[in-house]
């Protein structure tokens, strides 16, 4: 029988990240979930392929999220952010909203960055999440309720949302979110 596996490409030029020194990151991906990894370096095609009989197949679909992660332009300490079960990765991609307009696409990375990657800065500041902006994507690691206030932002600096009121949009949130931590802590136990 063969083993269950999972195949997709990154970009050629993030091989090396996800290779590692020495090959450190993708013996870290192996050793820790139980799988093999395969990495044609020219191409950027990846298999990950299932250890063995005990490997739970929800593990091939973390490693894919963790190899999708570094393709994107995360640093592998960051991608292993995606070991933790609460943690997910969202994907936009700028083409689904301005098709193959390499400038509007550009553009749209500026204003998600940010002046000396001020806005990016924030979001992550604000939400507790990572964000890489990184080719025709932008991609947020994050549990999933912070990745989807951080989403939000982004899409309203796609849609042409001032700076201003995005950064409301976030400090909103992030006292919102403050509030319920804390509502969580004083409640008397049940």
């Amino acid at each position: 029988m063969a083993r269950p596996s999972i195949l997709l490409t990154i970009p050629a030029e993030r091989v090396g990240v996800l290779i590692g020194e020495h090959g450190s990151v993708k013996s870290r991906i192996e050793k820790t979930c139980g799988v093999e990894l395969r990495v044609d370096g020219e191409t950027g095609n990846i298999s990950i392929y299932a250890g063995g009989e005990m490997t739970d197949p929800s593990v091939l679909f973390t490693v894919r999220n963790i190899v999708s992660a570094i393709g994107r332009g995360f640093s592998p300490n960051r991608a292993f952010k995606l070991f933790d079960d609460d943690m997910i990765l969202k994907t936009i991609d700028l083409r689904e909203y301005f098709g193959k307009s390499d400038s509007e696409v550009q553009r749209i990375k500026g204003r998600i960055i940010g002046r000396d990657g001020k806005t990016r800065g924030l979001i992550e500041d604000l939400t507790k999440t990572d964000l890489s902006v990184y080719g025709h994507t932008v991609c947020i690691i994050g549990d999933a309720e912070k990745s989807a206030i951080a989403s939000e932002a982004v899409e309203m600096l796609i849609k042409g949302a001032q700076h201003g009121t995005v950064y409301k949009y976030l400090h909103r949130k992030r006292r919102e979110l403050k509030k319920r931590e804390l509502e969580i802590w004083e409640r008397p136990p049940v």
